[in-house]
């Protein structure tokens, strides 16, 4: 239905979100949501150039989001690494359809649709915190050892837990 691409952005903008406004940097992004880590920067960098992210350089550097969460669609972030694709005239090109779609790619346009209308009511917040549901990306986040852009250490060495570090 999507990309790998949008699924990684989509990834991405959660596990940035989920740091509760802390400044997230590249590895710790790469190690929650499993992106490759070769990948992610074209990824984050394709995010921040639709203005979804803010990014720093140097010490403290690291990644945020631009906008409230409650902000940020699914659609833009999707429409930010690779839009829905619609199907504007018949990819047949027979000239019995004209300007028409046929019956078949009638209806795989109307799916279309109904998919970026989904995309486009949903916010990322609405993908966070959801009472007896799974957490964003299943759990990913409890197992690994973060580090933090503020400091460069792992959470034992900050005084501060994983879980701390998103706001749990």
């Amino acid at each position: 239905m999507i990309s790998p691409t949008a699924e990684y952005a989509l990834r991405a903008v959660v596990a940035v979100a989920q740091g509760r406004g802390q400044v997230m940097v590249t590895p710790s992004i790469a190690e929650v949501t499993r992106v490759p880590p070769g990948y992610l920067p074209k990824v984050l960098q394709m995010l921040k150039k639709a203005g979804l992210l803010e990014s720093k350089r140097g010490l403290g550097g690291g990644f945020t989001l631009s906008r409230p969460v409650e902000d940020i669609s699914v659609l833009e972030v999707v429409n930010a690494v690779e839009p829905v694709k619609r199907i504007e005239s018949c990819p047949l090109r027979l000239e019995s359809h004209g300007t028409n779609l046929c019956p078949l790619h009638k209806r795989l346009d109307e799916a279309a649709e109904m998919v970026e209308r989904a995309f486009a009511s949903t916010a990322i917040s609405d993908l966070l915190d959801v009472p007896g549901r799974s957490t964003p990306l299943c759990h990913a986040t409890a197992p690994v050892t973060l580090t933090t852009a503020s400091d460069g250490r792992p959470p034992e060495e900050s005084g501060r837990s994983a879980g701390q570090i998103w706001g749990e």
